[in-house]
């Protein structure tokens, strides 16, 4: 079983990978920092630029043991190209591959079983816009059907197909999904839709009538809060913060 600990020397890799190795890695330790992680469990994907293989977490490792150089690397088959084939959770596999296969635009997809995504996810009406971070998501989450747990391939062509070109996706019953032409907008999406969910809930066990607002204020806020680059901003302050508290995801 995989251990936390460098798994090669960096210059085994490109120095295009290892800035998305780099990236990835706070991706996961920033998830764990806000209570987006569940143990050994859950995904987030990254592709190698310029190829169709991409990085995950070893099967083993909890979020704040990934670093950098202990991601496993896999085809967007799923072969293991640098570890044993019982280092990949073959669930991640299912959903990420899918994804990847169909939006190549795509450098990161982001899964996870957060609290605050749970509960939506088992809401009929899903996702309200109840504050300004959850307008962002107007009319723009797609949402998928829960099948039981992710090992059979014929879903990946679901997933996809309910995805559609969103960037979001509530897993009925399960949890949520972002993805993002760069690591640090995937992240950002996933952050605002768990505030989001969870201030949801929040507010539905006050059993306090709800204000909604205008669908044309809604539309308005998305376009404000999309307009430019999602999460490029926010991430060099969040890596300042891993430097902080655990510059090891560098390594």
């Amino acid at each position: 079983m995989a251990q936390p600990t460098l798994m090669k020397p960096r210059t085994q890799w490109s120095e295009a990978e290892w800035k998305t190795r780099v990236d990835l890695a706070a991706c996961y330790r920033l998830a764990d920092l806000n209570h987006m992680s569940q143990v050994i469990w859950n995904h987030i994907t990254a592709r190698v630029p310029g190829t169709d293989e991409i990085l995950i977490n070893r099967l083993g490792l909890r979020f704040d043991e990934i670093r950098a150089s202990n991601l496993l690397k896999i085809t967007i088959d799923g072969k293991v190209l640098d570890g044993e084939p019982d280092e990949l959770n073959f669930t991640g596999y299912v959903i990420h591959g899918a994804v990847h296969k169909a939006r190549p635009d795509t450098a990161c997809v982001m899964h996870t079983h957060s609290r605050g995504g749970q509960g939506v996810s088992a809401l009929k009406r899903g996702l309200l816009p109840l504050t300004q971070e959850s307008m962002m998501f107007f009319e723009d989450v797609a949402y998928h059907s829960y099948e039981g747990l992710s090992l059979d391939e014929s879903e990946c062509e679901r997933l996809a197909r309910d995805l559609g070109d969103k960037k979001q996706m509530i897993l009925r019953n399960h949890g949520l999904l972002t993805v993002g032409h760069t690591i640090a907008e995937a992240y950002w999406r996933m952050f605002y839709l768990e505030q989001s969910c969870r201030a949801q809930m929040d507010m539905l066990a006050t059993g306090e009538e709800l204000e909604l607002p205008p669908r044309e204020v809604c539309l308005k806020a998305r376009e404000q809060m999309t307009s430019g680059p999602v999460g490029r901003r926010e991430w060099p302050a969040l890596l300042r913060q891993l430097d902080k508290l655990c510059p090891d995801y560098k390594e």
